[in-house]
């Protein structure tokens, strides 16, 4: 089996990890197929490679797509999760999705941009049995990972081209690479900026694109939870009580319509 993912830079659209396997006793005929890194292949040549996996009896592929709304729920969630963190978790659901269909797992084969002995290691050790191999460039040295990356290369790209709109706007199609430095795709980020719904779903608003232009281009907002934390941060042991009571006093007795107002409790009539 071979792992590898698409679309892990990208400011839009989903990210998205595949697998692909097959007997090994066809390692050396793999070999002599045309499977590269998805990236050095054209986008008709990934299509075709494509069509060719599905249609092997041989060959089994699957894919698991992470849409930019889940990226950014996880990332921006109050206990924060990170991209590694995210793709770790895809790669266990292809790993056992593929052992529940019966799959007799011998090696596996890892693309990664992280630390690839502790993540070998992890593996390994959650998996008893099989022999992992975990290293960068995995899909340009392993045709199986090189098949598993066009898996889920061209599976993200049909995702953007055919990606439905949720919202009820006119959302252009011409947003470039789709890669944060990417002049068209900086422009297409600022012209679907709403004020205050900020970007579509397509976008990762966990990127630090997005979150720089929310900050000059939306309109402010305020938190409760922030303030609440920035006291909590700041607090001495002197003054520690009084910032508790204050903390409870608005939190159980003051509206948010009357502290957006700066309207202060004079006096207690009852």
């Amino acid at each position: 089996m071979g792992i590898d993912e698409a679309g892990r830079g990208p400011v839009l659209g989903p990210m998205v990890y595949g697998c692909a396997y097959c007997p090994m006793s066809l390692r050396e005929a793999l070999s002599q197929r045309s499977f590269a890194d998805s990236k050095t292949l054209t986008e008709d040549k990934r299509d075709t490679l494509f069509a060719e996996i599905k249609a092997d009896p041989m060959m089994g592929f699957a894919v698991d797509c992470l849409s930019a709304k889940t990226i950014s729920a996880q990332m921006l969630h109050s206990e924060r999760g990170n991209l590694n963190t995210i793709a770790n978790e895809s790669t266990y659901r292809l790993i056992e999705q593929t052992l529940a269909l019966g799959v007799n797992l011998q090696e596996v084969y890892v693309d990664t941009v992280g630390d690839p002995d502790r993540w070998q290691d992890r593996l390994s050790q959650r998996y008893t049995g099989i022999k992992f191999t975990v290293c960068p460039k995995a899909d340009s040295l392993y045709p199986i990972v090189s098949a598993a990356s066009i898996a889920a290369k061209v599976t993200r790209d049909t995702i953007l081209r055919d990606f439905p709109v949720e919202e009820a706007i006119t959302v252009g199609r011409d947003f470039g690479s789709g890669y944060p430095g990417d002049p068209i795709t900086k422009a297409w980020l600022v012209a679907h900026l709403d004020r205050v719904f900020g970007f579509p779903s397509l976008v990762r608003f966990s990127w630090t694109t997005c979150s720089r232009l929310l900050d000059e281009c939306a309109i402010p907002v305020k938190w409760e939870c922030d303030q609440v934390e920035s006291q909590q941060q700041t607090l001495t042991f002197g003054g520690l009580a009084a910032a508790v009571s204050d903390t409870a006093s608005c939190a159980t007795k003051r509206h948010s319509y009357f502290r957006a107002r700066r309207l202060q409790r004079v006096a207690t009539a009852f």
